[in-house]
């Protein structure tokens, strides 16, 4: 408009962001010890966190300007599904994965995979590992493969629902969702 670029808000009025957290930032908006947190990098408004990923983990976060649609997507009778690649060191045993299949006790209660699939070898004894939750209690995945004997030292979010984390998204930026009302179906 007079030779200026105008954002236009999406048809549902309600704006979703996706951002590419790298490792080593935090999901609060103030950090008392002055570390780095997500807040700092989205654009001036306010954007609520669906969900969090811990300090050491990195990947796909959603933010969104409606606090509605943010609970929709946590809560868990809504059962949206989550998607991680998780580095694991040394090799899980065929036992062992279909224990996180079945669920193994934490402190909180019992969690189970709802996919657990080995990706690919990592460097010397590590393996890779698609996993799939439905529910996003503190640290799940690293805990759920301590239970049975693994420890991850990489973990990545890879999708939300549907929405998955775009390839071209360097870490430590951000997106605008072209169109959320797909997220406001589920």
């Amino acid at each position: 408009m007079d030779g200026k670029a105008v954002a236009l808000a999406p048809p549902s009025g309600i704006r979703v962001l996706l951002y590419n957290k790298p490792e080593g930032e935090l999901v609060t908006r103030h950090d008392p010890e002055g570390r780095a947190t997500v807040f700092s990098r989205l654009p001036p408004g306010r954007w609520v966190a669906v969900g969090r990923l811990d300090l050491n983990s990195a990947g796909l976060l959603l933010f969104t300007d409606s606090g509605e649609l943010a609970n929709r997507l946590m809560h868990p009778r809504y059962e949206i599904e989550r998607e991680y690649e998780a580095r694991v060191q040394g090799r899980l045993a065929p036992e062992a994965l279909e224990k996180l299949k079945r669920g193994v006790p934490l402190e909180d209660g019992v969690a189970a995979f709802v996919a657990i699939e080995p990706i690919r070898e990592g460097s010397g004894a590590n393996r890779w590992y698609r996993v799939v939750l439905r529910e996003g209690r503190n640290r799940e995945v690293r805990r759920m493969f301590e239970a049975v004997g693994g420890r991850v030292s990489r973990l990545i979010r890879v999708r939300y629902g549907p929405v998955e984390l775009p390839r071209d998204l360097a870490p430590g930026r951000w997106r605008e969702m072209g169109n959320p009302v797909i997220l406001q179906k589920l």
